[in-house]
């Protein structure tokens, strides 16, 4: 399910407003508009100050990635890369140019057609390694800011929690009901700036670093299958090589698909493996 960040924040603030009214509180006395202006106001601020305004613009779309992650399919893409690896062994690299603009992953299409131009193993593997530490630098820095929102909220919230408690000090003699206010505006403050990095900002940071690490295998085994497709490999060792790279059961559900040989659906695959047992079947393209 993609939508696991999202569901999970909204389990949260179920879980701690429904008890908080299970209690018998109210929700006017959340809402209290002075501390949500200093915690919110001060996170964002100390954010945009500890990194930069290009970094912050990309907030509404990093949640949006948080909540609603873009999917890849891993069996189909080792499934595309057998596919091709078939047709670059029987036919040559070249053939791949016009089947390569329907790979299934950017980094899919960008590793073959550096093949495809001429580019040696050294060459793929230097481009690759500048585009893997690219990811790596963009994604730390997307996790980075979410972080460091979630270290700055709570303090926001203490910051809140003094204010409130130097206007219930200022108050001092004043009436009850001032003084309540000032005091629950206090402890609101810090409520809010808990709930916040707890809630939404580190489990947002959280997942933008498990996509990370997802995109990071997933680029490796692109990577491993097009040095393999280069270097002219079977194409059923480079099955077996990539679906290495995932959990035991998804590897025997690939290998059931395939009947235990066969990966893609692509006749490609199916004329080269023919092929592979009897030299004398010829192809029909």
């Amino acid at each position: 399910m993609k939508a696991t960040t999202l569901i999970g924040i909204l389990i949260g603030i179920v879980s701690i407003f429904g008890a908080f009214l299970w209690e018998g509180g109210t929700i006017d006395a959340l809402f209290m508009l002075p501390a949500l202006v200093i915690v919110l106001g001060g996170t964002f601020a100390a954010a945009i100050a500890g990194t930069s305004w290009e970094q912050f613009k990309k907030f509404p779309s990093l949640i949006r990635l948080a909540f609603f992650p873009e999917k890849y399919n891993t069996t189909e893409i080792i499934n595309q890369i057998v596919a091709f690896s078939a047709i670059s062994r029987r036919e040559g690299i070249l053939k791949l140019e016009q089947r390569v603009k329907n790979a299934k992953h950017p980094y899919l299409r960008k590793f073959i057609e550096v093949c495809i131009d001429g580019g040696d193993p050294d060459t793929l593997d230097q481009i690759a390694t500048l585009e893997i530490n690219g990811l790596n630098n963009r994604h730390n820095q997307n996790i980075s800011l979410f972080t460091k929102m979630g270290g700055y909220s709570p303090t926001m919230g203490i910051i809140g929690t003094v204010l409130g408690l130097i206007s219930t000090l200022a108050s001092a003699g004043s009436e009850p009901n001032v003084l309540i206010h000032h005091i629950a505006t206090a402890f609101i403050a810090t409520m809010w700036g808990i709930f916040l990095a707890n809630i939404v900002w580190l489990p947002i940071a959280d997942k933008l670093r498990y996509l990370h690490n997802e995109e990071l295998v997933l680029v490796n085994i692109i990577l491993e299958g097009v040095q393999a497709i280069q270097v002219g490999e079977i194409p059923v060792v480079i099955q077996a090589r990539l679906i290495s790279a995932l959990p035991i059961k998804e590897q025997n559900k690939i290998l059931a698909g395939s009947h235990a040989r066969y990966v893609s659906p692509d006749s490609a695959t199916k004329i080269y493996s023919a092929k592979e047992q009897n030299p004398q079947v010829q192809s029909n393209e």
